[in-house]
């Protein structure tokens, strides 16, 4: 009995001698992502410039981790960061307490906040795992406007149905 079984685990470890491994050569070889996979946090903007976020914090009211914090604070016409009244001043993410289930991309009625599939966070201090504003939005598009922008008083309604397309 001991024969036989020592000689289909030999077998089975010849057998997968010749099989094609299974690993990725990570970093040089990256590994592709499903669709639905919820990786890091960004900020989205229209094609303007603009940012999306408005400042509502549903995001932060949604989050089952208390992961996020948001500040608004008022647009004016000399200074507008958003289509809406308001805009974030503060967004901060917490990573190291982020479970990323996604629950703030559905709540965010802008689509401002997203989950992108970049997968590579590694930090070497907590304060390095706290996403602020600044690293979480993304650059501004070819043809938009760095914010905040100098609008003429109430022009920016005219804006909006250009920047409803979703990118």
């Amino acid at each position: 009995m001991f024969a036989v079984e020592l000689a289909r685990g030999m077998w089975t470890t010849l057998k997968s001698m010749f099989e094609e491994p299974v690993t990725y050569q990570y970093p040089e070889v990256k590994r592709p992502v499903r669709p639905r996979f919820k990786g890091r946090h960004v900020l989205a903007r229209y094609k303007n410039g603009l940012e999306r976020c408005i400042g509502c914090a549903l995001c932060a009211a949604a989050c089952p981790a208390s992961a996020i914090f948001v500040e608004a604070s008022e647009n004016i016409d000399r200074r507008r960061f958003s289509p809406g009244e308001r805009y974030a001043s503060t967004y901060e993410i917490n990573l190291l307490r982020c479970i990323f289930c996604g629950f703030c991309e559905d709540a965010c009625p802008t689509e401002a906040i997203v989950l992108e599939h970049n997968y590579e966070m590694s930090f070497t201090s907590r304060r390095d795992a706290i996403y602020t504003k600044e690293r979480l939005i993304v650059p501004v598009p070819p043809g938009g406007d760095p914010t905040p922008m100098i609008v003429p008083p109430g022009s920016f309604d005219r804006a909006i149905p250009e920047m409803e397309d979703p990118d």
